[in-house]
């Protein structure tokens, strides 16, 4: 009877201690969902960015970084670093596009135009002005002109602006120890000027110009359009969005300042990129580079003294500041809808606070093209559009490509050139 009763009491214990451990593993298994769905609760925002060849630095990597500290545990940008060139990731745009698999949020597509109509059309893009205008605090971020640009026509905002305007102007970055050497000591202030310089930097065997001819030809060509804009004629064609023509004085104006410009650059321009001409600059093989200023955070620690920054002669600076602006995928689930939302506006408020801390910042805290930049900037200078938001896509990706190096090596007059140029108007407007 007590050997039963002892038994009956062990067998109690062990159903006991059993059922603690069951419920001590199904209490895990609660607590691990429960971890699970916290670790899942943020709602991811696919993205494409690129990672520059010139310098291997991810390309809004602090943008994104920023924002997913603040937005911890709600929202995460998930980043799908790409190894490409500017040029590279549009065309791949337009893959993702056919694919079906474009990102969440993108950039560069006003660099496309016709890309960028078609995907208006197509009704790919997400209309933003009813978000930002239902934001007061978002709407007092922008700039007047900054939303302008991004607006179309009816009013609807397919790119999602900046803040400022500031940071989205070109000009031409110089080295200060081979202008010294040549016995330059300040950047030429008129064309006449520049190409004086030219000359002199050559007869010191100082190379001048870096430029390229693949992608939009973007250095030689912010080059040209800048000095065909120092003409009343010029800066109003440069205005003109599809020119009807470029077989006119001011097409073949700027074929031949094209022409006259790979006179003074390296040996290796011809079918190479903006990464080889980056290349040339800071390698000391040439005097002067044409960019913007995100080209700020790509100079070496070790150029910041001996880097300038000026407009282009007759005191232009081209700007076109929705070239900027990111795009939405139309048909995203609310939730991810309002995450990519919600980091469109981090994005610009951002790049405010950047504006507020460029412009209040002493000197000491700047480079010196930084400090050059903000000069250039606040002395009224001509603002030229892009060009890459002006002109057909055929011309910048096919024309420029294939007979940018035969005008160059002079294979081609500038009249063959311009010609070549109205082709890729025809073309472009068959595929239309």
């Amino acid at each position: 009877m007590n050997n039963r009763k002892k038994c009956n009491k062990k067998r109690l214990t062990l159903l006991l201690l059993a059922a603690a451990m069951i419920g001590l593993i199904s209490g895990c298994g609660k607590q691990a969902d429960q971890e699970q769905e916290t670790v899942s609760e943020a709602i991811k925002i696919p993205m494409v960015l690129t990672v520059d060849p010139s310098t291997g630095n991810k390309n809004e990597e602090k943008l994104v970084e920023a924002f997913n500290k603040t937005y911890e545990g709600i929202y995460k940008v998930e980043v799908e670093w790409a190894m490409e060139t500017e040029e590279e990731y549009r065309q791949n745009l337009k893959r993702l596009n056919v694919a079906d698999q474009l990102p969440t949020v993108m950039t560069d597509l006003r660099m496309l135009p016709s890309f960028y109509q078609m995907m208006i059309q197509d009704g790919r893009l997400e209309d933003l002005a009813p978000y930002i205008a239902a934001d007061p605090q978002w709407q007092e971020m922008i700039e007047p002109v900054v939303l302008e640009g991004c607006s179309e026509a009816d009013g609807s905002v397919y790119l999602a602006p900046l803040s400022t305007a500031a940071f989205s102007c070109s000009g031409v970055f110089w080295n200060e120890e081979l202008f010294a050497q040549a016995g330059i000591t300040t950047f030429p202030e008129t064309w006449e000027d520049f190409w004086a310089c030219c000359e002199k930097l050559q007869e010191s065997n100082i190379t001048p110009l870096a430029l390229h001819t693949e992608g939009t030809a973007w250095a030689p060509m912010l080059f040209a359009t800048a000095e065909l804009a120092s003409t009343r004629e010029g800066a109003s064609f440069m205005k003109e969005t599809y020119p009807a023509s470029y077989n006119n004085e001011n097409g073949i104006h700027m074929a031949e300042t094209l022409q006259k410009l790979f006179s003074y650059t390296t040996e290796n321009a011809l079918h190479t990129d903006y990464d080889v001409a980056y290349d040339n600059f800071f390698s000391g093989r040439a005097a002067m580079i044409p960019n913007g200023y995100w080209m700020m955070d790509q100079i070496p620690a070790e150029w910041a003294a001996k880097v300038h920054f000026a407009p282009f002669p007759g005191n232009v600076l081209i700007s076109s500041p929705e070239t900027f602006g990111w795009s939405l995928k139309a048909g995203c689930s609310p939730e991810v809808k309002e995450g990519a939302i919600a980091f469109l506006k981090f994005r610009t408020q951002l790049n405010q606070e950047e504006k507020q801390q460029l412009f209040d910042e002493s000197a000491e805290g700047k480079s010196q093209a930084e400090q050059d930049y903000l000069v250039a900037y606040e002395a009224n200078p001509q603002i030229v559009p892009n060009y890459q938001v002006k002109w057909n896509s055929i011309l910048q990706e096919e024309t420029l490509g294939d007979y940018l190096p035969e005008l160059a090596t002079g294979e081609i007059s500038p009249e063959q050139f311009v010609q070549y140029e109205d082709e890729s108007i025809e073309e472009f407007q068959r595929e239309q």
